[in-house]
């Protein structure tokens, strides 16, 4: 298991797109047993038994997992019976979860990841190289993913892990390639350093920390969310149909809560952070806020104002932030420039608009600023979204949401795929905007953040809100269990020793 660690554009992904054959090298060589190759496509690559995981996946949204496992490999096993078992069998072999009908639009992100796993190994891949595999994923899920790729290493297969975390790639890799600005800077063995001189091989600068130390929580009420309910989509809501047709179609099994009762409030200065496995509800609740799903039941108060039945538009020009939990599919237009990303979603306002008026003018004079601001690394601001890195990406999206002064801001994922100088400067500006009485809720798969910058914490678990704990004393591993629907009510740590710990303790 070979980790491969940078900063945001040192080349990691591009160099992995060589080696899958998706972009053709200018120079060089690569040598796959002992037999030079160049690939051409990546059906050469997947020939010669290279797979891909990307960090933003490659699957079609519209078809089922079936279909998307089985696509351009066909003569495998077939699209019938003959697929289905194989599927099962390697979900069930590596733990991978997999339901073979289920529309891809309806997984959530770590369930996506597991679908891509899943259709590499599907082909026979012997090199499986994964892009920021663990970036939504708790840790249960991380170590039952780990313990998948070493299940992988043990039968012969190799694997090379692009990763951020440096933690992660200490525990896991074998060997570390540090690569700077498209160069192979250093190489390492895990147990001969540590995460802090790892970093500094990467970025010349130390390990940054989520810990926020002073509180700036004041008793003014941002937001208010009472009783929040969310069906299954696709059902009717409350105002076109009777809610005892509604409690009948629930009873049946036909549809299900998937938010269920929710109530909290996010005061001014307040980071209120939501720790869950993905798919309890986070993305239903991130929906009703912004007001891209109507809530079944339920309020939600914003400055004292009920904007429950608000447009999105509107709840934006009140002062409604948000950084998307996927930039690619609700961030990003990605075949557009850089400038008309930075209008996305503030259409009607300044800089954007003059009146009823765009103002391209203004919003490229404004996407120079956040660019430099934000250190965005581009030639410039009429290049595609997608030509930039993920981080780079994730980086322009956070200037773009905190160049509106929001009051209060959704943040799913802020740091996701960004290297640790890009974490230090997303963590500082959303610190520097909670002193000045911004109103957050966070949401991560990283426990470390959600522990470090909120200033209280609520778990998520089948779509409810089941637990509350103190940043100040949790810990990750306690966090962790209780999403797993482990603990419920106050979150306290216990102290243990290895000698005293029983499985109460475990379960607490």
């Amino acid at each position: 298991m070979h980790a491969l660690v940078g900063e945001n554009g040192a080349g990691k992904s591009t160099l992995m797109k060589i080696l899958y054959g998706m972009q053709k090298p200018d120079e060089g060589t690569i040598v796959i047993d002992g037999q030079q190759v160049s690939f051409s496509s990546p059906a050469d690559a997947i020939s010669r038994g290279i797979g891909m995981v990307h960090q933003h996946f490659m699957l079609a949204d519209n078809l089922t997992v079936l279909e998307n496992v089985v696509l351009g490999s066909e003569k495998l096993y077939g699209i019938g019976g003959g697929a289905r078992k194989k599927i099962k069998e390697i979900s069930d072999r590596y733990g991978l979860g997999v339901r073979p009908d289920v529309l891809v639009e309806d997984l959530g992100v770590a369930d996506r990841q597991r679908v891509e796993i899943l259709k590499v190994l599907f082909r026979g891949a012997k090199t499986l190289i994964l892009d920021e595999p663990t970036a939504v994923l708790v840790p249960q899920e991380v170590d039952a993913l780990f313990d998948n790729l070493r299940e992988l290493k043990s039968e012969g297969l190799s694997v090379i892990f692009i990763s951020h975390k440096l933690g992660e790639v200490l525990s896991v890799a074998d060997d570390i390639t540090v690569i700077r600005r498209g160069t192979t800077v250093g190489t390492a063995i895990p147990s001969q350093i540590t995460s802090r001189q790892l970093a500094e091989m990467m970025v010349g600068s130390e390990l940054p920390t989520p810990e926020t130390a002073e509180s700036t929580v004041t008793d003014r009420a941002v937001l208010e969310v009472r009783n929040l309910t969310v069906y299954t989509s696709g059902m009717v809501t409350l105002g076109e149909s009777s809610a005892s047709y509604l409690m009948d179609e629930v009873n049946r099994g036909e549809v299900k809560r998937v938010l269920d009762d929710v109530s909290f409030t996010i005061h001014a200065g307040e980071v209120m952070g939501i720790a869950g496995v993905e798919g309890n509800g986070q993305t239903e609740l991130i929906d009703a806020l912004i007001g891209t799903k109507n809530a079944d039941s339920g309020t939600v108060h914003f400055l004292g104002e009920d904007i429950t039945p608000w447009a999105t538009r509107r709840r934006r020009e009140s002062g409604v932030g948000y950084i998307p939990e996927d930039r690619h599919r609700q961030g990003l237009l990605l075949e557009s420039p850089l400038w008309e990303n930075r209008i996305l979603g503030h259409v009607t306002e300044k800089p954007n608009a003059k009146g009823f008026w765009l103002d391209p003018k203004g919003a490229q004079a404004d996407t120079r600023r956040i660019v430099e601001e934000y250190d965005v690394r581009t030639p410039g601001i009429d290049v595609t979204a997608a030509s930039l890195s993920g981080g780079n990406q994730q980086k322009l999206i956070v200037g773009r949401e905190m160049s509106h002064n929001p009051k209060f801001l959704i943040a799913a994922h802020p740091t996701r795929g960004v290297d640790v100088g890009a974490q230090a400067q997303i963590w500082d500006r959303i610190r520097e905007a909670r002193r000045e009485g911004l109103a957050v809720l966070l949401i991560s798969a990283d426990l470390d953040e959600l522990i470090g910058l909120s200033d209280t914490l609520r778990v998520i678990y089948n779509g409810r809100l089941v637990a509350d704990a103190d940043p100040a004393t949790i810990t990750p591993e306690e966090l962790g269990s209780a999403m797993t629907g482990a603990a419920s009510g106050h979150l306290e740590h216990v102290e243990t020793t290895d000698d005293d710990a029983g499985p109460e303790d475990e379960a607490r």
